[in-house]
C-alpha cells in the first residue's frame, strides 16, 4: 500500500473541495466525488456515442505506436474486472473458506500491543470547552464516556489537530481559531506517541516516546514542537511530523481511521450505495492509487502523441541530410586548395607565436636592465638617507649649541639703565656748557666794554674842562640812579636764571620718572595681556584639552583615525601622552620639552608628507613631524644615579614609543633638574663623565664636560603669548582660573597705581615745564629791560662825558662795575669747568661699563651669528641631503613604476605567448622555423582569393557546407536516438502500469471479498445473515441484511433493504461493515465517535462485545471509542480502559476538566 503523503498545513480558511491546491493523495471528507478506479477501455458503442461514463474506470484505452508497425494497446476491460462472474465465483469459492478459517483462528488469539505508533497520552490547554485536560491512553481499547456536552468529541478533534489534520475534517470548526476556548488568546494540544521496538522512528534521538505539541492563536498563527521523551525540542518543522506519521502509517485524515461524530452519523445514516462505495475506496486508499494511475495513463498518452510527431519529422531530416551531402560532394574538388589554406594557417599561427616570443624576449631583457638599475637607485637612496640622518643630527647638535649660548636680556637691561644715566649726564653737561658759553660771551663783552670805557675816560678827561660843575652834578645824579637800576635788574636776572635752572632740573626728573613709570606700565600691561591669554587658553583647555597643542586638533585627530596609512598610524600630539608628576619644575620642563609637545610622529616618509599636508590644511603649518621606527630599546644605561632628578623621572609618559622618541629627541633620560645654579653645577659634577643640568629657580643651564670643564648660561625667557607657557600647568583648571583671576586683579590694581603715578609725574613735569617757560619769558623781558637801563645809563654817561670833564668819574665807576661783572663771570666759568670735570669723572665708570657691555654684546652677537651661520649651513646641507633623498626617492618610485609596468607587460606577453602557444598546439603541431607572419599572410590571402572565387561558383564555402552536412547528420542521428529511447521508455512505462493495474484489481477484489466475509461473520454474532454487494462497474456498495424476524415471518426468502431496518438494526449492520473495513487498513489507530446513539441495549451490548473481541484479536492496533452511554452492560477486560468525562457544570464560565479512569 502506498505511504501517506505529507499533509498540508491548516489554514484559517476552509479549502473548497474542488480547489486546485488540494493534493491528489489527500482524501477530504467534503469532496463531492472520488474516482473509484482507473479508466477502462471503452466499447465500440461507447465511442460511437461520444459520451463518457461517470465511472473513471470505463475510460482508458490508449494506443502507442512502438515504431515497428504494430500497436500495443493497454486494455482495461470487463475481462479484467470483477464483472467476470465466472472468475469471481471461482475466486470466492477458492478463498472463502480460507478467509473464514483465518477469522476463526484470529478470534482465538490475543492480539499483541503495538510497539510504536499508538497514543500514550493526550493533553489539552484552552482547547474547545476544556481549560486543561489530560489523561493516559491504554495500548489497545479505550472508551471515552460521559454525558452530552462534557467534551468527549474534543479528544478526536485534538488528535486530528495535533497530528496535522485539517480543522474542517473534524466537523467542529472551519479553522483552528474555532478550537480556542472562548475568551482565550491561544490553545495548545499535545500528544505522546509510543516509539519503541526495532522499527521505532529515530529512537536514538527521540527515545521511547515522541511528544508532539501544536499551539495556535487567535491571530491565525500555528506552530509545532516535536520533543523527545525527556522534553527536549528536536524539531519545529511540519515536514518532520509528516515523516513521523508516514513512518508509523498514521492516516489522520482518513475518515475510516478517525471517524468523527458527524462522519459516524453520516456513515451510519448514509443510504445511497455510491456514497458507501466511495467511502470504501477512500478508506482503503484504493481511490488514491486509482487517481495516480489515471495520471500515469494521461502522461503516457501525451508522450505517445509527441513521439508520433517526432517520427513524422524523421523523413524530412533524412532528405535534408541527403541534399547537404550532395552539395558537399560537389565542393570536394576545392579540398586541395583548402588543405593548402590549412597548412598556411598552421604556419601563420606559429609565425605569430614566434613574433610574440621575440617581443617577450626583448621585454624580459629590458626588465632585467631596469631591475639592475633599480638596485643602484636603491643604494643611492640608502646613502642619501644616511647622509640626511647625519645632517639632521648635526642640525640638532648645532641647535643645542645655539641654545647653550644663552641670551643678552640682562646685558640689554643694564645697557638700557646705563644709557639712561648717561643721557642724564649729557643733559647736565650740555646745560653746563651752555652756561659756560654764556659766561665766556659775558666776559668777552665785559672786556670789550672795559676797553671802550677806558678810551672814553681818556677822551672825557680832555673835554672835562669845558663843562660846568652844576650840570655835571645833575648828570651824576641821573647816572647814579641809572646805575642802581641796572644793578637791581641784573640781580633780578640772576635770580630768575637760577629759578629757571631749578625748574628745568625738576622737569627733567619728572620726565625721567614718567618714562620709567610708562615702561613699568608697559610691563604690567604685557603681564595683563599674558594673563588674559593664559586665561583664554585655560578656558579653551577646560573645554578642549587639545587646544593648547594647535588649531582644530579634534578634527585633525579624527581625520587621522579615519585615514588609511601605509605604516603605523601616527601618534600625536606628543604632549597628549606626557604628564608632570608634580608642579615643582614647570620652567625646566617647558624649555626641554616645549618644542616637542605639539609634535607628531610616524614610521615612514610617505605618511609624513600626508600628515604635513593635513597639518597645513588644519592651520598648523609650524608643527613638526618626526619619522622613526617603533623601536622600544632599553635606555637604562643612559640614566644618572637614582638620587638625581631627571626630566624622565619628573614626568609620566603613557605611550612607550613616545617615551623613546623623547629620549632620542630631548635626551630626557640624562637631562637633570636642580633648584639652584649651584645645585645644578654640583649635580652635573657628581655624574661620571659630566652632564647637563637645569636649575628651576634661577633658570640656568649648566654643562659639565668629561675633562672637568664646563659652562653655564641663563635660560632664555619664553616670550609672552608663546604656547609653551600653557604646558605643565596645574591640571585643576578651576583653581588655575581662580589663580589667574587673582593675578589679573593684582595686575589691574598695579596698573591703576602706576597710571596714577604717571599722571602725577606728568602733572609735575607739565607744571615745571610751564614754570620754565614763564621764567624764560620773564628772563627775556628782564634782559630787554636791563639792556634799556644800560643804554640809558650809557647815554647819561656819554652826556656827562660831553658836558663836564668830571664826569669821567662815572666812566670809572662803570669801568669798575664792568670789571666786577667780568670777575663774577670768570668765577662762574671756573665753577662750570670744575662742575664739568666732576661730572666727567662721575660719567667715566658708566661709559666704561657701557663700552664693556657693548663689547660683550658684540661678542655675543658674533658668537650668536656664528652659531646661527653654523645652523644655517647645517640646515642648508640637510636641505641638500633632503632634496637628494627626495630626488632618489622619486627616481626610485619612477623606476619601480617603470619596473611594475614592464612586469605587467612581461606578464601580459607571457600569458599571451603561453595562450597563443597553447592554442597553436591545439590547432596543429609545431612548425619549426616559420617564416615571418607578413610573408605567410600574403601567401594565405592569395590562396584564399582563389578559393573564394571557386566557392562563389558553388554558392557556399567548404566550411559552411561541412558544417551544414554535420548539422544535418547530427540532427538526424539525435532524432533517431531520442525517438528510439523514448519509445523504449514509453513501452516500459506501459508495461509497468499494466502490472500495477493488475495488482490494483487484485487488491480491490481481495479487499472487497474479505469485507464481504468479515461482514457476514460479524452479522452472525446477532443471528443475522447478510451480504455486501459490490458493483465496481457502477461504483456502488449495497448491504443486504436478513434479520431473525424476517426469517420467522418470510422464511428467509428475501433480503431486507437497509432502509427498512430499524435504527438499532441499521446501526448494528453499519458497525459490522465498519469492522469489516477496518480489517483492510493498516493504520495503528482507529477512532470512532458516538457509534451507538441509535442502538437499543441488545444491539449495543452485542456491538460492544464484538468491537472488544475484534480489538483484542487485532495485533498492534489501538481503538479509541467515544460513547455517551454508560459501560455497565459491557464486560470489561484487562485490555479495556474507560475514560469517564465529568459532567459539565452549568452556570459557570468554564466546563469541568476532570477525567475519571475506570
Amino acid at each position: 500500500m502506498a505511504k501517506r503523503r505529507a499533509v498540508d498545513s491548516d489554514s484559517e480558511e476552509v479549502e473548497e473541495p474542488g480547489s486546485s491546491n488540494a493534493k491528489r493523495a489527500r482524501v477530504d471528507q467534503d469532496t463531492p466525488e472520488v474516482k473509484a478506479e482507473p479508466r477502462t477501455q471503452r466499447t465500440q458503442s461507447d465511442k460511437s456515442k461520444g459520451k463518457r461514463r461517470q465511472n473513471p474506470a470505463d475510460d482508458g484505452i490508449m494506443d502507442i505506436d512502438l515504431g515497428e508497425d504494430e500497436n500495443d494497446v493497454v486494455e482495461f476491460g470487463d475481462q479484467h474486472a470483477d464483472d467476470d462472474e465466472e472468475a469471481q465465483a471461482r475466486f470466492e469459492q477458492e478463498n472463502e473458506e480460507i478467509i473464514r478459517e483465518a477469522i476463526r483462528a484470529k478470534s482465538k488469539l490475543q492480539g499483541g500491543i503495538a510497539k510504536f505508533g499508538i497514543i500514550e497520552a493526550i493533553e489539552m490547554h484552552q482547547f474547545m470547552c476544556h481549560k486543561y485536560l489530560t489523561f493516559k491512553m491504554g495500548p489497545q481499547i479505550n472508551f471515552i464516556i460521559g454525558h452530552n456536552g462534557s467534551g468527549k468529541s474534543a479528544v478526536l478533534s485534538a488528535i486530528t489537530v495535533a497530528l496535522g489534520g485539517k480543522a474542517t475534517s473534524t466537523g467542529r470548526g472551519s479553522g483552528l481559531k474555532s478550537f480556542i476556548r472562548e475568551g482565550q488568546p491561544a490553545a495548545e494540544v499535545s500528544i505522546q506517541l509510543k516509539n519503541q521496538g526495532d522499527e521505532a522512528y529515530k529512537h536514538d534521538i527521540y527515545g521511547d516516546s515522541i511528544i508532539i505539541t501544536r499551539r495556535f492563536t487567535k491571530e491565525g498563527s500555528s506552530s509545532y514542537k516535536i520533543k523527545s521523551r525527556d522534553g527536549k525540542v528536536i524539531s519545529t518543522k511540519r515536514e518532520e511530523l509528516s515523516a513521523i506519521c508516514d513512518h508509523m502509517n498514521i492516516q489522520v485524515d482518513n475518515p475510516m481511521n478517525v471517524l468523527t461524530q458527524d462522519a459516524a452519523r453520516q456513515f451510519l445514516s448514509a443510504s445511497h450505495p455510491s456514497d458507501k462505495y466511495k467511502f470504501f475506496l477512500r478508506g482503503t486508499q484504493l481511490s488514491q492509487l486509482s487517481e495516480e494511475y489515471e495520471t500515469c495513463l494521461e502522461n503516457i498518452s501525451q508522450t505517445t502523441k509527441v513521439l508520433m510527431r517526432k517520427k513524422e519529422a524523421i523523413p524530412d531530416l533524412q532528405e535534408r541530410y541527403k541534399e547537404a551531402s550532395a552539395r558537399f560532394e560537389e565542393a570536394s574538388k576545392a579540398r586541395e586548395q583548402r588543405s593548402k589554406v590549412d597548412e598556411l594557417k598552421k604556419e601563420l599561427a606559429w609565425a605569430h607565436v614566434s613574433t610574440k616570443e621575440e617581443e617577450l624576449r626583448e621585454k624580459v631583457a629590458e626588465q632585467a636592465k631596469v631591475a639592475k638599475h633599480l638596485g643602484k637607485v636603491q643604494q643611492a637612496l640608502n646613502g642619501a638617507q644616511e647622509k640626511f640622518d647625519a645632517m639632521t643630527e648635526e642640525v640638532k647638535t648645532c641647535e643645542e649649541e645655539f641654545q647653550a649660548i644663552g641670551n643678552t636680556e640682562h646685558l640689554l637691561a643694564r645697557k638700557k639703565e646705563l644709557t639712561e644715566k648717561t643721557r642724564i649726564f649729557k643733559e647736565r653737561l650740555r646745560r653746563l656748557k651752555n652756561d659756560e658759553a654764556e659766561s665766556k660771551e659775558g666776559i668777552k663783552i665785559a672786556e670789550a666794554t672795559i676797553a671802550k670805557i677806558k678810551k672814553q675816560i681818556e677822551d672825557e678827561k680832555v673835554k672835562a674842562a669845558a663843562h660846568s660843575e652844576t650840570k655835571q652834578q645833575e648828570l651824576h645824579d641821573k647816572l647814579e640812579k641809572a646805575q642802581n637800576d641796572v644793578e637791581q635788574a641784573d640781580g633780578q636776572l640772576k635770580e630768575l636764571e637760577n629759578m629757571a635752572r631749578q625748574k628745568k632740573e625738576e622737569a627733567t626728573g619728572a620726565r625721567t620718572g614718567v618714562y620709567q613709570a610708562e615702561q613699568e606700565l608697559k610691563e604690567i600691561q604685557g603681564r595683563i595681556v599674558e594673563c588674559d591669554n593664559e586665561k583664554s587658553h585655560c578656558l579653551q583647555k577646560q573645554q578642549n584639552a587639545l587646544s593648547v597643542y594647535g588649531q582644530n586638533m579634534d578634527r585633525l585627530l579624527d581625520r587621522i583615525d579615519r585615514t588609511q596609512w601605509r605604516g603605523q598610524k601616527p601618534v600625536g600630539p606628543l604632549g597628549k601622552y606626557i604628564k608632570a608628576k608634580s608642579m615643582d619644575t614647570p620652567v625646566v620642563l617647558r624649555h626641554v620639552l616645549g618644542s616637542h609637545m605639539n609634535s607628531f610622529a610616524c614610521t615612514n616618509y610617505d605618511d609624513r608628507n600626508l600628515l604635513k599636508k593635513m597639518l597645513m590644511e588644519s592651520q598648523n603649518p609650524n608643527i613638526s613631524v618626526l619619522v622613526a621606527a617603533v623601536d622600544l630599546f632599553d635606555y637604562s644605561q643612559g640614566e644618572p644615579p637614582a638620587n638625581c632628578l631627571t626630566v624622565l623621572r619628573a614626568i609620566e609618559v603613557s605611550d612607550p614609543w613616545v617615551l623613546r622618541l623623547l629620549i632620542n629627541q630631548a635626551r630626557i633620560e640624562s637631562t637633570m633638574i636642580a633648584q639652584t645654579r649651584a645645585d645644578a653645577d654640583a649635580m652635573a659634577l657628581s655624574v661620571q663623565g659630566g652632564g647637563v643640568c637645569f636649575s628651576e629657580k634661577d633658570q640656568y643651564r649648566v654643562v659639565r664636560y668629561p675633562d672637568g670643564g664646563g659652562m653655564s648660561s641663563p635660560l632664555q625667557v619664553i616670550p609672552r603669548g608663546d604656547p609653551r607657557n600653557m604646558y605643565f600647568t596645574n591640571e585643576d583648571t578651576s583653581s588655575q582660573l581662580r589663580s589667574l583671576e587673582e593675578r589679573l586683579a593684582q595686575l589691574t590694581t598695579q596698573r591703576h597705581q602706576v597710571m596714577q603715578r604717571v599722571n602725577n609725574l606728568q602733572q609735575v613735569s607739565d607744571q615745571a615745564q610751564r614754570a620754565v617757560h614763564d621764567l624764560e619769558g620773564r628772563t627775556r623781558e628782564l634782559y630787554q629791560k636791563l639792556s634799556e637801563l644800560k643804554h640809558n645809563r650809557n647815554v647819561l654817561q656819554t652826556e656827562a662825558n660831553d658836558n663836564i670833564l668830571m664826569e669821567t668819574a662815572g666812566l670809572a665807576d662803570e669801568l669798575a662795575d664792568v670789571e666786577n661783572e667780568r670777575s663774577i663771570q670768570l668765577g662762574q666759568l671756573n665753577g662750570f669747568a670744575e662742575a664739568m670735570a666732576k661730572l666727567g669723572e662721575e660719567n667715566k665708570p658708566l661709559v666704561a661699563e657701557l663700552r664693556q657691555i657693548g663689547t660683550q654684546l658684540a661678542e655675543f652677537s658674533d658668537k650668536k651669528a656664528a652659531a646661527g651661520t653654523k645652523i644655517e649651513d647645517a640646515v642648508e646641507l640637510r636641505m641638500k641631503a633632503q632634496n637628494e633623498k627626495k630626488f632618489y626617492a622619486e627616481k626610485l618610485a619612477k623606476e619601480q613604476d617603470k619596473l611594475s609596468d614592464i612586469d605587467g607587460v612581461v606578464a601580459t606577453l607571457t600569458a599571451e605567448y603561453e595562450d597563443w602557444t597553447t592554442k597553436a598546439e591545439q590547432y596543429c603541431e609545431r612548425v619549426e622555423h616559420p617564416r615571418s607572419a607578413v610573408e605567410v599572410q600574403r601567401q594565405l590571402d592569395s590562396v584564399r582569393k582563389a578559393l573564394e572565387a571557386r566557392e562563389k561558383r558553388h554558392g557556399a564555402t567548404v566550411e559552411e557546407m561541412t558544417i551544414e552536412v554535420n548539422r544535418a547528420q547530427e540532427a538526424l542521428q539525435t532524432a533517431q536516438k531520442d525517438l528510439k529511447s523514448m519509445i523504449t521508455l514509453n513501452r516500459a512505462l506501459k508495461q509497468s502500469l499494466r502490472i500495477r493495474l493488475e495488482k490494483w484489481y487484485d487488491f480491490r477484489r481481495h479487499i472487497a471479498f474479505r469485507c464481504k466475509v468479515v461482514f457476514q461473520y460479524h452479522l452472525s454474532n446477532r443471528g443475522y445473515f447478510g451480504k455486501v454487494v459490490f458493483n465496481h462497474q457502477d461504483g456502488t456498495l449495497q448491504l443486504k441484511v436478513q434479520t431473525d424476524d424476517l426469517n420467522n415471518t418470510q422464511g428467509g426468502s428475501r433480503d431486507k433493504d437497509p432502509r427498512s431496518l430499524s435504527g438499532g438494526e441499521k446501526s448494528f449492520a453499519t458497525i459490522c461493515l465498519l469492522l469489516a473495513m477496518w480489517e483492510s487498513i493498516g493504520s495503528p489507530i482507529r477512532c470512532l465517535d458516538e457509534f451507538d446513539v441509535f442502538m437499543d441495549a441488545v444491539n449495543r451490548r452485542i456491538s460492544m462485545k464484538m468491537i472488544i473481541d475484534t480489538a483484542n484479536s487485532s495485533d498492534g492496533k489501538q481503538y479509541i471509542l467515544i460513547t455517551p452511554q454508560n459501560m455497565q452492560i459491557v464486560h470489561l477486560g484487562p485490555t479495556v480502559r474507560v475514560q469517564r468525562m465529568s459532567d459539565p457544570e452549568r452556570g459557570q464560565g468554564t466546563l469541568a476538566n476532570g477525567v475519571t479512569v475506570v
